[in-house]
């Protein structure tokens, strides 16, 4: 498709509307002007010309009658959007001349955006990188999350432990976001069901409302700009004037505080039963806004709801949304009219259901005493999915949706689904062999894999300008919009002046944050060390105990030789773990006192530093992945569904250490084995190793530098042991996550690192030829994938 806007704005004409917009959108003029100001300014400028192929790609799809994909999630991890409009609107240049000629700092505009706090990890990421690929693709399409007040936390440490504050995003104006009020649907919750007329009318006892926010979502070379629609709780009744004046001031703002509280937090701690409550309204609200807004939408251009699943593609990321099933089977029965037979056909036809996760605690359950009492009449429709599916199949009962007076959204999510997908092939494999293996019997071909893929403007073209820079001098500039094209670099990876120009970016990139981020931090970070890196949610399937272990005998084996011939490394970690889960927060505050101890040590803080900045988010990764050497992708085999941090990476030229789990896999079958550092038991091994009693202790036991680790923590060696007493019991006794039988591989491997680092050009060439061989994890292809295999619709022309 020809761009929308054929005339690029020079550089004199976005001076002036940056102007206009700071005097007639801002009221302020130049001399009283902040950085907030200008920022605001520039924000309202580049978002008039991302308007215009918005509004045109929302009429095209409209006059053409397309059918439109959905994509429900209850994260959107969109980050800053300022720089990335600007990159896939081609304006850099002209934007870079028109601040030039304000007097006006680009890094200091930029950095004054704060990050949405609309998700938490590689969920969230995804959505953002499939909303943008989606726009780049010219395929129309909506995404519907929640506007979360306070997203999840902003995390700060003290005394090395993390605490929780509220994330203030939204404490100033967003100025992406338009508000729809006249998109605005009632929500109910609670109440009872009874039978009118033969047909079921669900009288709910709460209600608020969903308020429609929409943020346009660009694509590469603004073509198409497409919706990210974000809900806002809202009361049904703002305030109770009768209650307040007779005196019972709190209660005359309980239907404000509902809706707030919905709106408020991601993802609420569940251990408590009104914390499962706030999670399971959470989920339906952002579910059946999104449905009534999808069927307003198709009967304004359709008459026969029976052509749904010809127009409309619902993709539910993961099982948060599951109750989808239900709520549009309800829309269709008790709304439209419908049997159940018709309305659950076009449902199934209409709904598609990505599994991101074989861990069976995040296969959400719920209790049949909570959801009848909050969604009765869904129980209700969940109960008939459950027979009119053991009718149909002849499924034995250990089968079912409901089982144990507990309702399961994984198999209410596959049950209702027309196509259910796993995020990497081996992530593919396993829920058909595992979690879903007997349903996936009754339902064979439903199961398909889309491994999973992180866009290239964002995280190659606008996170490390340095490498792109050099990429397009040597392969030209299409590889942005296709990312294939990178295999043009590979003719190339044996020529040492190209390989010189590719070490120079990333030292570049390594100065950036050693003389910033890391700087900041207190930490001594030297450009030339080995950066490893290790940035995502705390978790111990994803082993950062296993990492910070491995610094420690690293440490002790310096201290021992301190005149050995050792390769200086960097070890960088970040993510949070959630506000509930102790152990991982163990293990941040054991990576924060391990690091006070190394870092000071003047025996071994020029070869080993650790550093560990604080609310790591998408603006950090934007730093932090095009300055690492390593990539640590260390989760125990079969236990992470994908990962896109690995491909983003694997694109800027950082060498993989991982195991063979979720896209690893392929990540090493394109790079080539020779070009990845690989270690650790396989997904089919884990199981066997689990099983035999005492592994842990045995595996200690056999490895001197483990067990060495291990006592200095309980020795006190890096501040006082009793908060890790849990944490040592768990390793010597239990470690379900295999953190030592894998540790001596994962030691040898990091030793390999430090050969191949000591080869400049061995290491140089790797990292080309990593960067070349990246291109099949450009979400594009996953968009193409899901177009062909699920939706059933092609890309734009």
């Amino acid at each position: 498709m020809r761009p929308l806007v054929t005339q690029l704005p020079s550089a004199e004409t976005l001076r002036d509307q940056i102007l206009y917009h700071l005097t007639h959108t801002q009221g302020r003029g130049e001399e009283f002007a902040t950085t907030f100001d200008w920022r605001l300014a520039v924000s309202y400028t580049i978002r008039d010309l991302i308007v215009t192929p918005w509004m045109a790609a929302l009429r095209g799809a409209r006059d053409q009658g397309r059918k439109r994909v959905y994509y429900l999630s209850m994260e959107f991890l969109i980050g800053r959007i300022l720089e990335d409009a600007i990159i896939n609107l081609g304006l850099n240049d002209s934007m870079d001349g028109a601040l030039d000629l304000l007097g006006l700092n680009k890094q200091q505009i930029l950095d004054d955006e704060p990050d949405a706090a609309l998700g938490n990890g590689g969920l969230g990421r995804l959505a953002a990188c499939f909303m943008e690929s989606l726009s780049s693709l010219s395929v129309p399409a909506f995404g519907y999350g929640i506007r979360y007040e306070h997203g999840l936390f902003r995390q700060r440490f003290e005394a090395g432990q993390q605490v929780e504050t509220p994330e203030d995003w939204l404490n100033q104006p967003h100025p992406w976001e338009f508000v729809r009020l006249d998109y605005s649907y009632a929500i109910g919750f609670k109440g009872h069901v009874e039978q009118v007329d033969g047909r079921a009318v669900w009288h709910p006892g709460e209600s608020v409302i969903a308020r429609a926010y929409d943020t346009p979502v660009i694509g590469w070379q603004g073509d198409w700009a497409n919706t990210l629609r974000l809900w806002g709780a809202h009361p049904t009744t703002l305030f109770d004037l009768h209650r307040f004046n007779a005196g019972d001031h709190t209660a005359a703002a309980e239907p404000e505080a509902l809706a707030r509280t919905i709106s408020r937090v991601l993802y609420p701690d569940d251990g408590t039963e009104s914390g499962k409550e706030l999670r399971l309204k959470q989920e339906y609200f952002l579910t059946a806004a999104a449905l009534q807004d999808i069927l307003r939408r198709f009967l304004s251009e359709h008459d026969d709801l029976r052509q749904l699943p010809d127009k409309v593609a619902i993709q539910l990321n993961d099982t948060h949304p599951a109750i989808a099933g239900p709520e549009l089977i309800r829309l269709l029965m008790d709304d439209h009219g419908m049997d159940f037979p018709t309305a659950r056909d076009i449902a199934r036809g209409t709904l598609n259901y990505t599994n991101h996760t074989l861990l069976p605690e995040a296969l959400e359950r719920w209790s049949t005493w909570l959801m009848g009492r909050v969604l009765p009449r869904h129980m209700q429709i969940i109960q008939m999915i459950d027979d009119d599916h053991r009718l149909q199949t002849r499924r034995p009962d250990h089968l079912g949706i409901v089982h144990h007076d507990e309702v399961r959204m994984g198999e209410l999510a596959f049950v209702m689904a027309g196509r259910m997908n796993g995020v990497s092939a081996l992530h593919t494999d396993l829920v058909k062999s595992t979690v879903f293996a007997d349903l996936n019997r009754l339902h064979p071909g439903r199961i398909v894999n889309q491994t999973n893929g992180v866009t290239p403007r964002r995280w190659l073209r606008m996170s490390n300008p340095a490498l792109s820079a050099v990429l397009d001098d040597v392969i030209g500039t299409g590889w942005t919009g296709d990312l294939d094209q990178l295999r043009g670099l590979e003719p190339h990876a044996g020529d040492p002046a190209l390989l010189a120009r590719l070490r120079a970016a990333k030292r570049a990139n390594k100065v950036w944050l050693s003389d910033g981020l890391l700087a900041g931090l207190g930490v001594r970070a030297d450009p030339d060390a080995i950066f490893d890196v290790q940035v995502k949610r705390i978790h111990e399937y994803k082993r950062q105990l296993l990492n910070i272990l491995e610094a420690i005998a690293l440490w002790r084996r310096i201290h021992d030789d301190p005149n050995g011939d050792w390769v200086p490394r960097v070890k960088i970690f970040g993510g949070k773990a959630a506000p509930g889960y102790w152990l991982a927060k163990t293990v941040i505050h054991l990576i924060n006192d391990v690091a006070a101890t190394i870092n000071t040590d003047p025996v071994t803080r020029d070869f080993l530093q650790i550093a560990y900045p604080p609310n790591y988010n998408v603006s950090m990764a934007e730093d932090l992945i095009p300055a690492a050497d390593l990539s640590e992708q260390i989760s125990t085999a079969g236990k992470e569904a994908s990962g896109t941090g690995n491909m983003k990476f694997t694109m800027n030229g950082a060498l993989t250490i991982g195991t063979l789990d979720g896209a690893n896999v392929e990540i090493r079958d394109h790079v080539g084995p020779e070009n990845f550092f690989l270690f650790g038991l396989t997904a089919d091994k884990v199981d066997q190793a689990r099983a035999r009693p005492g592994h842990a202790r045995a595996a200690i036991e056999a490895s001197d530098d483990l067990s060495a680790a291990l006592h200095m923590i309980a020795e006190g060696r890096f501040g006082r042991p009793e908060p890790y007493f849990a944490l040592l019991d768990r390793t010597w006794n239990d470690d379900p996550f295999l953190v030592a039988s894998d540790f001596d591989d994962y030691f040898a491997a990091q030793r390999q690192v430090d050969a191949a680092y000591r080869d400049p050009a061995r290491w140089d060439r790797m990292a080309a030829l990593n960067i070349a061989r990246s291109g099949f994890f450009s979400s594009d292809r996953t968009i193409r994938g899901y177009l062909r295999d699920i939706w059933k619709l092609e890309p734009g022309a």
